[in-house]
């Protein structure tokens, strides 16, 4: 399997353990209960969740006022997939 594929399907898999953990955290907050820490969220988001945590934050409408989640989110989708396109290219010769 190429390393463009092992590193879509992380951030697939990534990115869906974030979605499950941005819902997750909203459901606690409406009930008061121990919450996600911020940094847990922020570092899925970053190290290969971006995608999941900006759909998480986007749907479940949560942690949308706090500018540096956005910042960490974009700047998480950025590198991953410029990482991924670049391994894209790196394997297909291009590079």
């Amino acid at each position: 399997m190429p390393l463009y594929q092992i590193a879509a399907l992380f951030q697939l898999g990534m990115g869906l353990v974030a979605f499950v953990c941005y819902g997750r955290d909203k459901a606690l907050a409406r009930r008061h209960k121990w919450r996600i820490p911020e940094k847990t969220l922020l570092l899925l988001g970053f190290c290969g969740g971006s995608i999941g945590a900006l759909a998480g934050m986007l749907l479940f409408r949560h942690k949308t006022k706090h500018w540096y989640f956005w910042l960490v989110g974009l700047a998480g989708l950025l590198w991953q997939t410029g990482l991924t396109g670049y391994l894209f290219l790196h394997g297909q010769g291009i590079i």
